[in-house]
């Protein structure tokens, strides 16, 4: 790990950064960290396709199907977009919390980062970025899968794998900043607790209209609802101004997420 940092710091100290450049070292120090044991990453992958085959072909036998857009698709069509979103959402869950903390509090990572010319700022789009890439690697695997099973019916599920890096980007914002207020390993079983009842409820098995009026409201209001609607209305062809509000949405929970980690950075690492 340490051969590894320092090799970020000499490519700091040879060319100028902006940006991209400073997102594009972290990530490079972390293919390297990582490339030795790249298998661990396949559960991460793997673990959509179980589901979407014992769940979405398994009980799929079981039910007719459901109304998406006004037309009425198989239910393995309907739970596999949800899949995708909630494979977005856990890749970027995973590093932007156990990993980020092991990083920040054990290892003191981005202390020596900071005695580069990296910012924290940097740090946190390098990171973001990390995890979309393995993020984004999930999701273009399992949107092939999809293909493979004949769960695809539009030309807009082209767009499927940039709304699941929107999801996963948004989560990874989110969830690194709250991870700057984590004291141990121990509060990481908030992060189940708010992750698992959403990936059971979103709307991923079931239509969000099962629910009574006021409950379906909290539901319509969660972030992994808003990726399962994106992604379901990608790629059954059926595009509304419910995916524009998803992207907004989304698109907000970064920003947010990223200005909110900057800061809890600078108060943790540069005072």
């Amino acid at each position: 790990m340490a051969i590894t940092t320092a090799t970020v710091a000499r490519s700091v100290s040879r060319h100028p950064l902006g940006p991209a450049g400073a997102a594009a070292l972290l990530v490079q120090r972390n293919y390297l960290a990582y490339r030795r044991v790249w298998y661990i990453f396949a559960s991460g992958f793997l673990e959509p396709v179980f589901y979407l085959l014992s769940i979405g072909i398994g009980v799929g036998t079981l039910v007719s199907g459901f109304e998406v857009g006004g037309q009425e698709i198989p239910y393995a069509e309907f739970v596999a977009p949800g899949m995708l979103a909630a494979s977005a959402m856990n890749g970027s869950v995973l590093d932007s919390t156990f990993n980020f903390f092991f990083k920040l509090k054990f290892n003191k990572l981005f202390d020596q980062m900071l005695a580069t010319p990296l910012t924290t700022l940097d740090i946190a789009r390098g990171e973001l970025s990390w995890s979309l890439m393995r993020g984004g690697t999930y999701s273009a695997g399992f949107l092939l899968v999809m293909l493979a099973m004949g769960l695809v019916s539009s030309w807009w599920a082209l767009l499927v794998v940039p709304a699941a890096l929107l999801i996963g980007a948004a989560f990874g914002a989110v969830c690194m900043a709250l991870t700057t207020w984590m004291r141990s390993w121990q509060d990481f079983e908030l992060v189940t607790l708010a992750t698992l009842p959403m990936f059971l409820f979103s709307a991923t098995f079931f239509p969000v209209t099962a629910y009574p009026g006021a409950l379906r409201w909290v539901v319509e209001a969660t972030p992994l609802y808003r990726g399962v609607v994106l992604c379901r209305e990608l790629t059954t062809g059926t595009v509304s101004w419910d995916s524009a509000v998803s992207v907004v949405y989304l698109v907000a929970m970064v920003v947010v997420g990223l200005l909110l980690v900057r800061r809890r950075l600078d108060r943790l690492l540069l005072t």
